[in-house]
């Protein structure tokens, strides 16, 4: 009789064609079939002594004698569904009754097995329904003997008799339910035999656990009767495990991988067979073979995918294996070499170290990708894109084998599209984002491989999963977002994926909700338009995230909290929905502060910042996380680059323009900063000097103390103005103009004159300019011509009042309806002599110092007429105006000068001194902490006195002229000093 097939061969059981999917799910199962042979069992009688003895017949039947002959691949099919093979292996079963050990049927199945092998193909759906008719009669019984058993599940399962067809057949779902469930039943009832009973051996327990896998690999359910049997062999892994050779281990290792990969528990039971395995994955790792060790690692992968804790037992075993790959290098084929690359990616990903073995693994591996290429299927190149970009974004460097290995992929993507399932597509998508976004540049194969799979999304966005849908789109927000052009083809398929999103919402995971979001803001940042399609994919999401608030990490939250300040920043409504989702969110920064990393910091608190300037509330919840956040400025504060910096120090100065109170930990987090912009400096782009000059003039002027820091961070930054003049964008150029201008005093005349020179020109040259950098450029070159009026020895430059009227003329044919920018034209009107169509109405405020000196002034000579709050020619009110002497007085408190230091005055103070002395006007200037009593308030009324013609009582007046460059005031000590040494007070009043 012919036993050649009873067992699995020598060669060790391939992992499949759907072995190494990234992401956990199986493609197509109509691929290229991988048969694993069948290994030859000792035909020696095993009925052990004691035992009931089984009976065979004496003499070859007509079913005997077709198993005894060879399968040739091209014989008809028939000749192995012949009504009486099934005929005679019923008739024997039934003679022999309980002593019958399943020998035949086991040698019947394995004939199966050989016709597939030898046609290198499953069954077909015809064969498979052709023989299903046959089947119908074929039970396995309890009186099975072990090997039976295992020939016939793994022949059949091999051969493809159990894959599931689409559309299901009935009748062939049946009758394979009723085949399995009887096999199962018997493998159940012998594994929970008394092992002296049992003929369990270690063979048989792999290659039962194999088919088992299979099975649920092929598309069958895990029924109660398959879980159940997986449960039950278990246990005798462990039992035998010293039995195990090399193969064993790799297929037990394999199988319990596929079966976790397919929805199997992590049951203690499968937990203890794979730590009894581990141990001896060291002990024989010089046994292996090129396809054991590709096997074993792939495993291992998956196990450590699917939740199985790297244990000690488990990382050694990796470390074990990882010198051989580079030692049998050259017997590796491409699947192997796929699956160790899919392994090493999925190891690092999640946690395991890349040390110098495991580099060494995958710099040996990268050229082989190269030399075979022409031999890889499209599941294959899709698989070993997504590890190399795996492998990249965990810290792989770019070697030039890894970019050759990249370069030589990408044009098979575009040969081999048509092949590629829906799967398929989004990992190779996702992994071409991944390596962009890591540095490798979107060469023209790149963009040839993006544009081939987009139409393939069209066709395909059915058969995505969630996962696959927001994959892809965060990987076309990415591609976007590193120059990849928004073609036609790309908005087609953004557009074919958004009903996805609201169609599958209830799927979608934290992870998944976080990246759709992230993905839509940036998509929208890079000029997606915000259609119907999309309001409702966000408006789906949004509340997802309040349901799965506790379970989103650090990173995504700090992402979700992005995603909406981005989206609200480009024109989404604040609709409950994402307002209830902001306040989800934010009791979980305190809660997570200490889990967020550098970037993570500075993405929050730009949200935050974002969020309130647009609208948000300053709730207590926001407040808190805000607090929560700022003290790991400092903490981290090394961490941060250049982006980061320029992206808090924003965020902060947004923060306390919107409200949010210049708090110790504030000020900390904005002291621990400033020294980075002066050491990396070199590293900011346009837009980051100008936001950052930006910042530094709003945190002054909202307060902020003028510092060394701040000083010397500002002196760092100005002259890269000058070197990057010609990369500001048209807001760039406002904003440094406004800047600069609000700095006042705090910059050199020259420094602003010759930086304002640089560029205003760019202004003239760009007719894109908005309203707003129109009204803010006005009111910076304003601001300098100011200074250059006050300064008398200053070069007067008629240039900039050509550009000031350039600029007011281009804001008027915008018709400024906001009262800042009508403000503006007021006052460049008033400069330029220019008829203004606009009067404003300006709200006042007394100050109590400004109350407290008008009523001692007003006490002192009561004959005085003084008016308060005037507004005069539309300018902005004076504080005192004594109309009789056409003489303007200016309380000026902090917010007048730069920090508040009652020295610098700022721009906005500057501006308005010239402007009422270009009226005509004498302005006299007393800082506010000069008139906080009476006998401070005196030596000003005196002067006054006599600047009105009235002599005052005494001679402790002080002088109130004030030059552009003396910056020093006269203090009432100052005063009383000039009483004493005559030279002091010759220079300090009036001649």
């Amino acid at each position: 009789m012919d036993r050649s097939s009873a067992g699995i061969s020598g060669k060790y059981a391939r992992s499949g064609n759907n072995d190494n999917q990234p992401n956990g799910h199986a493609a197509s199962r109509r691929g290229r079939y991988r048969q694993a042979t069948v290994r030859q069992w000792d035909n020696a009688p095993r009925t052990p002594p004691g035992r009931k003895k089984f009976y065979h017949s004496a003499a070859a039947g007509p079913s005997q004698y077709l198993l005894r002959r060879s399968v040739n691949p091209v014989q008809n099919f028939h000749a192995l569904t012949k009504q009486e093979i099934m005929a005679g292996l019923v008739s024997k079963s039934d003679r022999f009754g309980h002593r019958y050990d399943g020998r035949d049927h086991g040698l019947y199945a394995s004939s199966i097995k050989k016709y597939t092998s030898a046609s290198k193909r499953p069954l077909n759906r015809g064969e498979q329904s052709q023989l299903m008719r046959l089947l119908q009669n074929f039970t396995a019984t309890r009186s099975w003997n072990w090997r039976s058993l295992t020939t016939t599940l793994h022949s059949f399962t091999s051969a493809g008799v159990f894959t599931p067809h689409r559309p299901i057949d009935e009748r062939v779902q049946h009758t394979q339910a009723a085949l399995l469930s009887t096999l199962l039943d018997a493998i159940i009832f012998k594994c929970n035999q008394k092992p002296e009973a049992s003929d369990i051996g270690a063979q048989g327990i792999a290659n039962q656990l194999w088919a088992m896998a299979k099975l649920m690999d092929n598309g069958q359910e895990l029924t109660p009767g398959l879980n159940e049997a997986v449960a039950v062999l278990l246990p005798h892994v462990n039992a035998q495990k010293d039995q195990f050779i090399p193969q064993h281990i790799a297929n037990l290792l394999w199988a319990m991988a596929k079966l976790v990969d397919n929805g199997q528990e992590h049951t203690p039971g499968l937990n203890e067979a794979v730590a009894a395995l581990l141990p001896l994955v060291n002990a024989q790792e010089d046994q292996f073979n090129a396809q054991g060790i590709a096997n074993l690692l792939w495993a291992m992968a998956k196990l450590a995918d699917n939740e199985q804790k790297q244990t000690p037992r488990l990382n050694e075993a990796v470390v074990a294996l990882l010198p051989h790959v580079s030692a049998q290098k050259d017997q590796f084929i491409i699947q192997h070499i796929t699956n160790l690359l899919w392994a090493m990616a999925k190891l690092v990903d999640n946690g395991q170290e890349q040390t110098p073995e495991l580099n060494e693994a995958v710099a040996a591996l990268l050229p082989l990708v190269n030399t075979q290429k022409n031999q890889l299927n499209a599941q294959g190149i899709a698989n070993l894109l997504w590890a190399m970009a795996k492998l990249v974004d965990n810290g792989q460097e770019q070697t030039p084998e890894l970019n050759e290995a990249v370069a030589a992929l990408l044009p098979l993507v575009n040969a081999q599209k048509n092949q590629l399932n829906a799967q398929g597509i989004a990992n190779l998508l996702w992994a071409m984002a991944k390596l962009v976004d890591n540095g490798l540049k979107p060469t023209p194969g790149l963009k040839e491989a993006v544009a081939a799979l987009l139409p393939l999304l069209k066709a395909q966005k059915n058969r995505l999963n969630p996962q696959g849908i927001a994959n892809l789109l965060w990987a076309m927000a990415k591609l976007l977002y590193n120059g990849v052009q928004q073609t036609p083809g790309f908005k087609e398929a953004v557009a074919a994926l958004l009903p996805h999103v609201n169609a599958q919402k209830d799927q979608f995971i934290p992870q998944h909700i976080a990246n759709l979001l992230w993905a839509m803001a940036k998509l929208v940042d890079s000029g997606q338009e915000r259609t119907p399609e999309f309001k409702e994919a966000v408006a789906a999401l949004l509340p997802r995230v309040n349901a799965q608030k506790n379970q989103f990490n650090a990173q995504e939250i700090a992402n979700l909290l992005w995603a909406m300040a981005k989206l609200i920043d480009s024109g989404q409504e604040r609709t409950p929905e994402l307002k209830e989702a902001v306040a989800a969110l934010l009791p979980r920064v305190n809660a997570q502060k200490n889990q967020f990393n550098a970037q993570e910091i500075a993405n929050l608190l730009w949200a935050m910042a974002k969020l309130v300037d647009n609208g948000q509330e300053w709730t207590p919840g926001l407040k808190e996380a805000v607090a929560a956040l700022l003290p790991h400025v400092n903490t981290q504060k090394n961490q941060f680059n250049a982006q980061e910096i320029a992206k808090l120090l924003w965020a902060m100065a947004k923060l306390v323009d919107n409200g949010h109170e210049q708090t110790p930990g504030l000020k900390e987090a904005v002291a621990a900063l400033l020294p980075h912009v002066n050491t990396q400096k070199k590293q900011f782009n346009a837009q980051g000097i100008a936001n950052l000059l930006w910042t530094m003039a709003k945190l002054v002027d909202n307060g902020h103390e003028q510092t060394p820091g701040l000083k010397e961070a500002v002196a760092a930054l100005l002259p890269h103005v000058n070197a990057q003049k010609d990369q500001f964008s048209a807001q760039g150029i406002a904003i440094l103009l406004w800047a600069m201008a609000k700095l006042g005093e705090l910059l050199e005349l020259n420094v602003i004159t010759s930086t304002f020179e640089s560029l205003v020109y760019r202004i003239s040259e760009n007719p894109q300019f908005s309203q707003q950098e129109i009204s803010m450029s006005l009111w910076g070159v304003m601001v300098c011509c100011a200074r250059l009026a006050l300064d008398s020895n200053a070069n007067k430059n008629n240039l900039f009042e050509k550009h000031m009227d350039d600029l007011f003329t281009r804001l008027e044919n915008t018709s400024p309806d906001n009262e800042e920018e009508q403000s503006n034209m007021i006052m460049a009107a008033s400069w330029l002599g220019r008829a203004c169509p606009f009067v404003r109405h300006y709200r006042t405020t007394i100050s109590k110092n400004q109350a407290d000196f008008r009523d001692q002034l007003q006490s002192s000579i009561p004959s005085l007429r003084i008016e308060e709050e005037k507004s005069l020619n539309s300018l902005p009110p004076v504080d005192l105006l004594l109309p009789d002497h056409n003489m303007v007085i200016e309380v000026q408190e902090p917010c007048h000068y730069v920090g508040g230091d009652f020295k610098t005055r700022n721009g906005s103070t500057l501006l308005k001194i010239a402007l009422l002395q270009k009226s005509g006007f004498e302005v006299i200037e007393i800082p506010a902490n000069q008139l906080l009593n009476k006998d401070l308030m005196k030596p000003y009324i005196d002067q006054i006195k006599i600047r009105i013609g009235i002599p005052p009582q005494g001679h402790d007046s002080v002088s109130l002229k004030r030059g552009w460059t003396d910056a020093a005031y006269v203090t009432a000590e100052e005063h009383l000093q000039e009483q004493t040494n005559p030279a002091k007070r010759k220079k300090t009043n009036i001649q």
